[in-house]
Formats: C-alpha cells, structure tokens, sequence
C-alpha cells in the first residue's frame, strides 16, 4: 500500500510504542492495538514508532514484524504517519524488511546500524555506509539514521554523515544518541547547516531537556510510549523559548527518566511494561528471553516514580 503521508518530514515527538506478548509469549494484538491508540491519540505528537527497540524488534521474526506493521496501519496508519524500524545484521535481510515496511505503507524507515560492525566500524565506515545506500536503493521513502552512543562502536562520523546526506536526497534525519553533549551540539549544527538540511531528534531520553535546548528538531524514544504528553509539554516550551515551563516539565520527566535509563540498560523498555501495567494501560509486562521480568523491588522503585511525575492512570484505556 502507498503511504499516505507522502510529504512526511521526520520532526517533532514520535513515540516509539512497545510490543505487548501474552504469557506464552506470543504477540497480544488486543493490548498492542489499545497501546497504539492511547500513545497515538496524544495530542501534539507527529507520528509513531514501530519494530524498533522498544517494541523488542531482535525478538521478532520477519513475519511478525509484518504482524505488526499491519496491526499498526490498522489502527492509526490513517491518522498518523508510521515510521518503521529497520533492524538487521546483514544488509540483504535489511534490504528485505525495508521494502516489506514500504509496501505495507510505512512513511519513513528508521535505520539501525548492523551489530556485526561494531568491532571496528570507525577504520571502515564505508561498510556501515554501504549499508545505508543499499537500503536507499530500494526504496524511496524518507530515511532515519540511528546514530548510536559512542560507546557502542556503531557511531556515524560527522563526515560520513554529510558524505551520505549529500549524497542520498531521502536521508531527512538522525536519531542522535551518541551519548556526548558536544558531539550532539555539533550534529544539530553541522547538518542543519547542509544545503539539503538533516533535522536531529534526540533519543538522549536520560537528559533530554539539556539535548533538546541544542536546537533539535524533534525527539524519539521509547518513554513516549510512557510519557508522551510529557515530552509535548517539553518539546513545545523549548520551541518557544520558555524556560520556566521547560523546566518544569523536566522536573516531572526526570523521576522516570532516573528509573527506566537505570543500568542494566537493556531492561528500559521491561520497564516502560512495568508502567503502564501500574497505569492500567497494560494488561501484563511479559518481555521475551533472554530479557526477564523485573524484581519487585525494582517495580515499586517504578511505582514511586509514576506518582513522584504525577501520573494517573487512563481510565479509558484501563477499563477497555
């Protein structure tokens, strides 16, 4: 299917939802669906996230994630452009799911680096950036690069950024969490200063108003699917300068940005389930292994956090 937001321009706040399993570990399509229109009713975000880390894309086979993006356009795929994960370790399996997002009318891809680089990737960044034109190629639809932390050793170089986006017309913008304060600053001005501009949203979800004051242009990050008016209130009072505002929202942002970017990391989004379990939003936090359920200790440090946010649950959502 085309899809229908031709025009889309990754900017703004684009939540990026979380995938609900049954106990069994099979996908829950009632409680994925309600997800999708409570995050996607918000009022004030541009679009939605899906098959990207939040949503535990490495634990998703091909055929589900075409699952999900057709549960998605379903539900909101009419009302709000769908921004699809592109996430694989080889390029042809990239190629594949990219392709397979676009005919299933996704409005922009969000490209993940390839884990198999990240010893090294920085002495040959023309294997990551061949990975990015091949996926280019193959469609013609509206391109996010991730630019992971440093520490990783998946991060773009600043000149292989512009190589690439002088290069490709529809690469529209980076998802920029490098991790460093300075190397973020440089990729606000550096690429918004190219002739064809690369807008910047921050994914720095752990210090997000300090990263959104640089000038980005928008923000996604899978607390959206938490804190989505929040991060409205907070992308909207940087936008016009106001910092009062700004840094009251924050105050109530940090609370869960403290708990769900806690170490070990790779549980952020087992604790965004826990959330909206204690929100009402969902009806249980099942991760898929190698993830496990979290500790009750660890989950009434969640349940301090929502109230210290002043967050109340969506009777809505809960009584469905």
């Amino acid at each position: 299917m085309p899809a229908p937001f031709p025009d889309f321009i990754p900017q703004g706040v684009i939540p990026a939802c979380l995938l609900p399993f049954q106990e069994d570990l099979s996908i829950d399509r009632a409680a994925y669906r309600r997800h999708l229109r409570d995050v996607g009713g918000t009022r004030g975000i541009t679009a939605i996230t899906t098959n990207a880390h939040a949503s535990e894309v490495s634990s998703c086979d091909p055929e589900e994630q075409r699952e999900v993006m057709a549960l998605t356009m379903e539900e909101i795929g009419g009302r709000l452009p769908v921004v699809a994960g592109v996430y694989a370790d080889g390029t042809m399996q990239a190629v594949r799911l990219a392709r397979a997002a676009a005919a299933d009318g996704a409005s922009c891809l969000l490209v993940f680096p390839p884990n198999i680089l990240a010893r090294g990737h920085t002495a040959r960044p023309d294997c990551l950036a061949d990975h990015v034109r091949a996926i280019a190629a193959a469609t013609d639809l509206p391109l996010i690069l991730f630019q992971y932390a440093l520490a990783t050793g998946l991060t773009y170089p600043l000149a292989t950024l512009r190589e690439l986006a002088a290069e490709m017309p529809s690469i529209r913008a980076i998802k920029d969490g490098s991790g460093d304060p300075a190397l973020a600053e440089r990729h606000v001005a550096a690429l918004g200063a190219l002739p064809r501009p690369v807008n910047v949203l921050s994914t720095h979800s752990a210090w997000l108003m300090a990263s959104l004051v640089t000038g980005c242009q928008g923000l996604l990050s899978g607390s959206g699917s938490v804190i989505a008016e929040l991060h409205v209130e907070l992308f909207e009072a940087v936008r016009r300068g106001d910092l009062a505002a700004a840094q009251a929202v924050n105050a109530r942002i940090r609370p869960t940005a403290e708990v769900f970017y806690a170490e070990p990391s790779f549980d952020m989004h087992n604790r965004m389930k826990e959330a909206l379990v204690l929100l009402g939003r969902l009806p249980r936090a099942v991760v898929r292994p190698p993830l496990k359920r979290l500790p009750p200790a660890e989950v009434a440090r969640i349940a301090q956090a929502i109230d210290a946010a002043g967050l109340q649950p969506r009777v809505d959502i809960a009584a469905e």
